[in-house]
Order: structure tokens, then sequence, then C-alpha cells
């Protein structure tokens, strides 16, 4: 089977399907700036460096880069078409630009009646400050778009929230708050591939922030029923097969999902759990159509 990478070519990720893959599976890498189209009234084609990919078996998305808005908008669109098209596009672009999008992924989140920490969205300053209050004075701000804890940051202060609020609005961002969850220090972090579920927790002590990349030490737990039901379903909710949940407990016990990730990292966890979660993603990306995705490939 041809799998085809949207990511850089030398991702430790790509490497890894790579070795996993051996020589039973083709395995081809492209950027997304490598993407293109050309239509006809007899013809469609979406290529990447001279190959057509709507003849392969699986398009995995394993990287967002950073892009312009008409960049973006186009390659969504080539995904989607190809997916259109019965290919293979793991994730599917609905899921993927759920996820990425913070205010949308907590709006499926919860309509999906899962616990999602307390949360305002919007555009303008006095807005801001009426949330800031309104959430206790104690709230995370973050990116709209943005992953591994990049940009976020804590503000109990009024007139921080005040000078950052007023930056951000300026800069016409727009303005994510969540009420910060107190915590024992620890999240759960769980990889969902298809109908399994691997998990590690993630313990800072020195930064409220639990993210491996922002530092926070990984270790093995129990992956009981609940949290991986949890998982399953935060994952479902945005339409991922493949997807990082974070799930964060509070000081009294209660659960949070505090964000899913359509364009998950492994390499943490596989290190963690010395598991090769390497070649059950491989399975999963390369198993064989559902019946919906075969009847997609016969139009």
């Amino acid at each position: 089977m041809l799998l085809a990478i949207l990511g850089s070519p030398t991702s430790w990720y790509v490497n890894e399907l790579r070795r996993v893959a051996q020589d039973r599976h083709d395995v081809v890498c492209f950027t997304f700036s490598e993407l293109g189209s050309a239509v006809s009234s007899s013809e469609f084609r979406v290529t990447a460096d001279g190959a057509r990919l709507e003849e392969i078996d699986c398009l995995h998305v394993r990287t967002m880069s950073a892009a312009s808005l008409e960049q973006v908008i186009f390659r969504m669109d080539l995904l989607w078409q190809l997916e259109a098209r019965g290919v293979r596009v793991v994730n599917p672009p609905g899921a993927v630009e759920a996820a990425v999008d913070k205010y949308l992924a907590t709006a499926r989140l919860q309509a999906a009646e899962l616990p999602v920490p307390p949360t305002v969205v919007c555009q303008n300053v006095d807005h801001a400050m009426a949330a800031f209050a309104e959430l206790g004075q104690d709230v995370v701000v973050k990116p709209l778009f943005g992953a591994e804890g990049r940009g976020m940051s804590r503000i109990t202060d009024e007139d921080i929230a005040w000078r950052t609020f007023k930056t951000l609005a300026e800069l016409r961002s727009v303005l994510y708050l969540q009420q910060f969850i107190p915590h024992d220090g620890f999240d759960t972090r769980v990889l969902v591939i298809g109908d399994k579920q691997y998990a590690m927790r993630r313990e800072n002590s020195g930064n409220w922030r639990t993210n491996a990349a922002r530092g926070a030490d990984c270790k093995p737990c129990e992956l009981t029923p609940d949290i991986a039901d949890l998982a399953q379903r935060a994952a479902a909710a945005v339409g991922a097969s493949l997807a990082g949940v974070d799930i964060l407990e509070d000081s009294a016990g209660k659960r949070y999902v505090l964000e899913v990730n359509a364009v998950p990292g492994w390499q943490a966890l596989a290190r963690t759990l010395d598991v090769d979660i390497s070649a059950e993603v491989l399975d999963h990306l390369l198993r064989q159509p559902t019946d919906r995705e075969m009847s997609a490939r016969s139009k």
C-alpha cells in the first residue's frame, strides 16, 4: 500500500513510519507547499512533487505549518477534495479544522456533553475584562490556534489582564479565556488510535503547564475505563480517529477535557510506555477502508 505523509521529510514521525513500514508498504513525504491542483472539464488531479495524490491509499496529515489565510484555505480545500474522491485522509479535514481551532473544538466537546472548563471567547477588551471577573480573576489566555502550551499565559492580576487583552485586541487576535482549574500538578495524555488508547501521566512541579514540550515528567499510568471512554468520546466529538486528548483532574477529583489534538505526537508516549506506538499508528493508517470509503472510491 502507498502512504503519503504531509509533514517534514526530516521529522522523527516520518522516519518512524518509514521504519515500521519497512518493505511492506511504500511511504512518501511531501510538504504542504508542494501541493497543487489541476482542474479541467475532463480531469481533476492533486499533485505533490509530480505525484498524483488521488491515486494513493492513505494521506496522513502530520503537521499544520504556518501559512497565510489563502494558503490555509487552499490546503484544506485540497484535503476535502481528496477525501471526496475516495482517498483515506487521516485525520479527515473536518477533524483537523475542528481540533486546530480551540473555540470550535471546545464547542464540539460541550455539544457532546463532555466536561470542559468554563470558557469565554470574545473580540474586545471590555468583554474580556467582564469575562475575567466572571471566571474568578484566574484565567488561562490561549491563542486560538496553537499547541504544546505555546503562547499560553495564566493571568490573575486585573491590570495585567487589561494590558494583555488590549495588546491582543490591537493585534486583531481573538481573546480566548479559560478558567484556571486548580489541580495537583499533573494531567493525563491519552492517545486514541482507532478503538485503542494509550495513556501517560504528565507531571510538572515547576510549571502549571503539564505539556511534555514544557518540561513535564512523563510516567506510565493506569488507563481506567472511564478515562478511556472520555478520551474516545472527545476524539469522536471532533471527528478524529487518531487524536491526543488532554484530561485534567481538579483538586476535588472532577475531570475535564482540556484539548483534542488531531495532529498528535507520540514520541514521549512511546518512550514512556516502551511500546512501538508507530507500528500501531501505521496499522491504523493503512487499515482496510470502511464500506463508506469503499463506496466513495467507486463513484
